[in-house]
């Protein structure tokens, strides 16, 4: 089994975009770890703000059947296939690392490079792995997210999943 850490991004209807995500990962990998859910701007293009949010699973799936089940799921939930990469979308599924992989393997980056680029992608991840380490940089989510600078804004939001709640908003 391969520990897999995966961001999950929506900026149209994206409560129910995530929420389904949520439930079709579930579905098919079974228990998830899930951070809490931040909302963002968007980054690269003018557009309605994203949620954002990172899970963990374990599959045994290889890379590529698994990247292509993920593509297909951003399908099933409206993502149009040619869509440009700075543009609105109802779901985004970003594998963040597979295991210990380091290179680009089944034309999945690995790690995803956004981790260190985006507090939307390094904040949940630090939430949810603090103590794990980049593979890479060696140096725990925790600690890179504690030296992270930018004038990137996030913040929590109010979500509630399967009746439980994932995450609060801050007042």
């Amino acid at each position: 089994m391969t520990k897999v850490y995966l961001g999950i991004g929506s900026n149209v209807e994206r409560y129910r975009h995530v929420a389904m995500a949520l439930d079709m990962l579930q579905g098919r990998f079974g228990e998830l770890d899930v951070s809490p859910v931040y909302e963002s701007e968007p980054v690269g293009f003018n557009g309605s703000n994203f949620l954002n949010l990172v899970v963990s699973f374990q599959t045994k799936l290889p890379l590529a059947e698994l990247s292509g089940q993920l593509k297909q799921l951003e399908l099933e939930c409206g993502r149009s296939p040619g869509a440009r990469k700075f543009s609105p979308r109802t779901l985004d599924l970003d594998i963040l690392t597979y295991g210990e992989l380091v290179g680009v393997v089944a034309g999945v980056e690995l790690p995803r490079g956004e981790i260190l680029k985006n507090a939307f992608v390094l904040k949940p991840l630090a939430d949810i792995a603090p103590e794990v380490q980049h593979p890479v940089s060696l140096k725990s989510y925790r600690d890179l997210w504690q030296c992270y600078a930018t004038d990137q804004k996030l913040w929590p939001v109010d979500f509630i999943w399967q009746g439980r709640k994932i995450s609060m908003a801050v007042s």
